[in-house]
């Protein structure tokens, strides 16, 4: 099953871009040390033992899903990768999970950026690949409606 991403600083509500508080949420931008310090800071009980109980222990558990999918392991092995850990512990644990999967992609995603011919030949591309794809398309509305 798929479990929603929560915000870090609400575990009722999911995560999202839109989010007014900027702490609330990871986004493929944030350097490693926003990254650390979201996580962080973000919402947990104070029962020292990380557990999975979204019921009961929203914040943890959500943590827990983030680690899981950032490590691309199980709930329950991010579980056991946490024995032993408080959850200020964990939360390292996971800012480094998470930062170790993002970092590539932050990169890529900047080197992209960067490169502004590169950018403008993708569109360029995408705009004749889009006419070549709608031209046939066009000229049988046109046929059809009498436009011809």
């Amino acid at each position: 099953s798929t479990r929603k991403v929560k915000s870090l600083r609400d575990p009722s509500a999911k995560m999202s871009k839109s989010d007014i508080q900027a702490m609330a949420t990871i986004s493929i931008t944030d350097s490693p040390d926003d990254i650390a310090l979201k996580i962080r800071r973000a919402v947990t009980d104070f029962t020292s033992e990380v557990t999975f109980d979204p019921e009961t222990r929203p914040g943890v558990s959500n943590l827990v899903t983030i680690h899981a999918a950032m490590a691309t392991i199980t709930v329950q092995e991010a579980v056991s990768r946490a024995k032993g850990l408080d959850t200020g512990a964990y939360k390292a644990l996971v800012s480094e999970a998470v930062i170790q999967r993002l970092t590539p992609i932050r990169e890529e995603f900047q080197r992209l950026r960067a490169d502004r011919a590169h950018l403008q030949n993708l569109l360029e591309l995408g705009n004749r690949r889009a006419r070549e794809l709608a031209a046939p398309v066009l000229a049988e509305v046109r046929h059809r409606v009498g436009f011809s």
